[in-house]
């Protein structure tokens, strides 16, 4: 509840509540508005709280999976803070002019990214020298102005899974394109817009510099909180992963120790049993020496007229 408070004292004096003039409302941003205040709508503040904390819970939810959420503010008190927020938990950010399709037509924008990145490598790794003074700068300045616009996005590999906007209004093109592909789209949504364009409104002040900062820098604090848990999560199926593979390898250790032991065994048994064999046989040899012939001879003394003589030896 403290907690609440102190959030709801931040917004109100950041001028979160002011709203625009009552000829320019919106009557769908009803539900929203606290007021009316010389001519000018107040928004309800524990609507933007409400609003404020369910996007920040999802918007976790889509960093700690692991996808990427795209920042759109190309208004002019809006583009430092926004690409400073963006690159601070790595996403994908547009702060100059949208290129129709750059959603839509995503794989022609990325040629020209690739272009792009190529350029700028020729221009690092010497290649250019080769050329005329006048090509080479005709080149630096095309990478210039895709720099400008598409220096952003040159890390994404795929559409995002969601958007983000400043003023869904001034944004009109971006919406529609994620619209259209079906991308989860959260906006800062003045009493001029229609909140029910977009999955998660978050009713603010989406002209005054210090209002944009503290949405933006609350939701990606709460991005940030995704990230970490994703890292933390990852380390932890690692040390799974390398402790299951430990204990793996002991028990094939110990199966191996068991195997070796009961070859042993086996080689002993089988040891005793040649040894025990031999011990037969050779009772066996001495015993057919001991005769009838008498002298220890071969199995022929044991023939009729004794010590191995012939019969015809008594004439």
């Amino acid at each position: 509840m403290e907690e609440n408070k102190s959030l709801h004292q931040q917004l109100l004096e950041a001028g979160v509540h002011f709203g625009h003039l009552k000829k320019k409302w919106n009557p769908k941003m009803l539900p929203y508005i606290f007021a009316e205040k010389n001519g000018i709508h107040i928004i309800d503040l524990n609507k933007t709280i409400e609003g404020l904390e369910e996007s920040a819970a999802a918007l976790k939810s889509i960093a700690k999976s692991g996808k990427k959420i795209m920042f759109v503010a190309t208004k002019k008190q809006a583009k430092e803070i926004v690409a400073e927020a963006a690159a601070k938990v790595n996403m994908p950010f547009v702060t100059e002019r949208w290129l129709g399709g750059m959603l839509t037509n995503f794989q022609t924008i990325r040629k020209s990214v690739k272009k792009m990145q190529s350029i700028e490598k020729m221009l690092q790794d010497g290649t250019m020298d080769s050329v005329t003074k006048k090509e080479r700068l005709t080149l630096t300045r095309s990478k210039d102005k895709m720099e400008k616009v598409l220096g952003g996005i040159s890390q994404m590999g795929r559409t995002p899974a969601a958007l983000f906007m400043v003023d869904m209004s001034h944004e009109h093109i971006a919406l529609a394109e994620a619209k259209r592909l079906g991308i989860t789209t959260f906006a800062m949504v003045d009493t001029n817009s229609d909140p029910t364009k977009v999955d998660f409104a978050i009713p603010s002040n989406d002209d005054a510099t210090k209002s944009i900062a503290i949405i933006v820098n609350y939701l990606t604090a709460a991005i940030m909180e995704g990230l970490e848990e994703r890292s933390q999560n990852k380390e932890e199926v690692e040390e799974e992963e390398v402790a299951e593979i430990s204990t793996r390898g002991m028990d094939i250790e110990d199966e191996a120790d068991k195997g070796e032991r009961r070859g042993g065994a086996g080689r002993g048994r089988q040891g005793a049993g040649a040894g025990a064999g031999r011990g037969q046989g050779g009772s066996n040899r001495g015993g057919s020496g001991r005769g009838p012939g008498g002298g220890g001879s071969r199995p022929g003394g044991n023939r009729p007229g004794g010590g191995g003589s012939r019969p015809g030896g008594a004439r």
